[in-house]
């Protein structure tokens, strides 16, 4: 289960909304996603959660590239939104390396919709457990709104979206999306 919200700031303090991420396919389109909900050039965070396993914040400052933290890479990684989170640059990755150029496939008929052999599931496996179960990303995300960095990385992922919230003075708002 999934649970994902945008804190946008205001004039007036922090505005929240629940926020559906199915068309949502690249870290540009959630960005995008952010900036649209924000009518000034102000900060938004997206939270992201999946149940006791991992979550992720997003923030967007007017036209600044998105800064991104993820608790738990290695649980991201086996999640369609975490994947989102987890571009080339933040796992340390030059842009393309996990797509093979086309004279090193083989071409065996299994791209025609025949069940992929327990090799290609294998080579699969071994790429996500190749990202570790540690947080990754810019762990000073949250330093200016009161979450230090320290602070950050011991929060649990069942609690973390409640504790940023609260600590953004935001914890209402965002449980009247949740």
């Amino acid at each position: 289960m999934y649970f994902a919200a945008l804190l946008a700031r205001t004039e007036d303090g922090w505005e929240a909304s629940d926020t559906e991420l199915d068309d949502v396919e690249t870290l540009s389109d959630l960005a995008d996603l952010a900036r649209e909900a924000s009518a000034e050039d102000d900060t938004v965070l997206v939270l992201i959660e999946q149940e006791d396993a991992w979550f992720g914040v997003v923030r967007v400052d007017g036209e600044d590239d998105p800064r991104i933290y993820v608790s738990d890479a290695a649980a991201a990684a086996r999640s369609s939104y975490g994947e989102i989170l987890l571009t080339d640059e933040l796992l340390g990755r030059e842009p393309g390396d996990d797509v093979p150029d086309l004279d090193s496939l083989d071409l065996d008929g299994t791209e025609d919709g025949e069940p992929a052999s327990a090799e290609d599931d294998e080579e699969e496996a071994v790429s996500v457990e190749a990202i570790t179960h540690s947080p990754l990303g810019d762990g000073e995300i949250l330093d200016d709104l009161g979450v230090s960095e320290k602070e950050l990385r011991t929060l649990a992922a069942e609690d973390a979206l409640s504790a940023i919230a609260e600590a953004l003075g935001a914890s209402e708002v965002l449980e009247t999306v949740r």
